[in-house]
């Protein structure tokens, strides 16, 4: 009888073998859950027009993720400083700092090493134009800066803006100063820009008006935050598709494709000539970007309309109005009485069908509206 229950024991163990095996079984061969995806992370970078408050920053995070891009990550040292909207509010907008400062006190690369982004959207050097630093020694700034957001992430993408115009009653030259940065930042950016880490430029100048737009001539009111919003918006959704998340220990390089250098086309001024185009495609077509009292800013959008590639182009237009071009870029322009010749420059001649890039240029005088003429090399 005392064997009876270990007999029955072994029985009952020897039924539940099989049960338990097949558990076994079960958790071996079953995956995990998928993990979350890695956010793509994005640092607003500049001055007080980014970080205070910076409310640009609310409306683009919040335009995000009504648009399904929910898997972003707005990074930086410094915290929201209250824009009335929930948002992720993390940045480096450093209320009275200068570009050519960060840069000279490498300030950069601690940021970057606490927070790795991966996108940096960059609106700087209102402070050094205040200031009267020269654009060629801003721009060296921004060489170095985006050469330490390399140094932390080869892959990284940098969207540039031209800054907002400025008009505080304190700088009367500041309005000027703010063109003569701007004009160059197209072809720095063309110089530096690479295929694993793009520099995009975008236009936050153009259609900004420091009246209607701005609280005290620099500083953004909401219905300049909503523009600044409404310019990042479209570069950084195409940034977010070229960005490959990195890791939350080392960088990787991810390459991606070379960037579109054109200004963000939103809420534009609207051409003021019609284009013209010769056999074989190449058409021209005149904004004009900005005006002043004894001057004006021009851009020239270039395309190739035809079917084939061209691999150069020549853009002709007058001046009869005693306008004298005084600065350009992205172009070879010369100017030969009222006669006004520009031909492209080294990089930016081949255009492929349906491709186009644009020129621009600084003149003394009333704004025109010229009839263009292209022609293709």
């Amino acid at each position: 009888m005392s064997r009876n229950p270990v007999r029955a024991a072994l029985t009952v163990l020897a039924a539940l073998l099989p049960v338990l095996a097949l558990g076994l079984a079960l958790t071996a061969t079953t995956p995990p859950a998928a993990a979350a995806a890695t956010p793509v992370r994005v640092m607003p970078l500049g001055d007080s027009i980014t970080g205070s408050p910076g409310c640009w920053r609310a409306l683009l995070w919040n335009r995000l993720q009504s648009t399904g891009h929910t898997d972003v990550d707005f990074v930086g040292t410094l915290g929201p400083q209250g824009c009335g909207v929930p948002y992720d509010g993390d940045n480096e907008g450093h209320g009275g700092y200068l570009a050519t400062n960060v840069a000279n006190q490498n300030l950069l690369p601690g940021w970057l090493a606490a927070t790795r982004p991966d996108v940096v959207l960059m609106h700087f050097g209102t402070n050094d134009v205040w200031s009267n630093i020269a654009p060629a020694t801003i721009l060296a700034a921004y060489s170095k800066l985006v050469d330490q957001m390399r140094a932390a992430n080869p892959a990284t993408t940098v969207l540039v803006a031209k800054i907002i115009p400025m008009n505080p009653a304190s700088c009367p030259e500041c309005g000027q100063r703010t063109v003569a940065l701007n004009s160059l930042i197209d072809g720095w950016a063309a110089g530096k820009t690479t295929a694993a880490s793009p520099i995009v430029v975008v236009d936050q100048w153009t259609g900004f008006s420091t009246a209607t737009d701005t609280y005290d001539g620099v500083h953004p009111n909401a219905a300049g935050d909503q523009k600044m919003s409404d310019r990042w918006y479209p570069a950084l959704v195409a940034a977010l598709g070229r960005a490959t998340p990195g890791p939350t220990t080392s960088p990787t390089v991810s390459p991606t494709p070379s960037p579109t250098l054109s200004p963000s086309p939103t809420t534009s001024p609207s051409p003021t000539a019609s284009p013209t185009s010769a056999p074989g495609g190449c058409t021209a077509t005149w904004r004009l970007a900005g005006q002043w009292p004894g001057g004006f800013q021009g851009e020239v959008t270039v395309r190739n309309d035809g079917a084939a590639p061209i691999a150069g182009w020549t853009v002709r237009f007058p001046l009869a109005g005693g306008q004298r071009i005084s600065q350009a870029w992205s172009a070879d322009v010369t100017q030969s009485g009222t006669t006004v010749t520009a031909r492209n420059a080294s990089w930016n001649g081949a255009l492929a069908p349906a491709a186009q890039t644009m020129f621009g240029f600084l003149a003394e005088g009333t704004a025109p509206s010229p009839a263009l003429t292209c022609a293709p090399s």
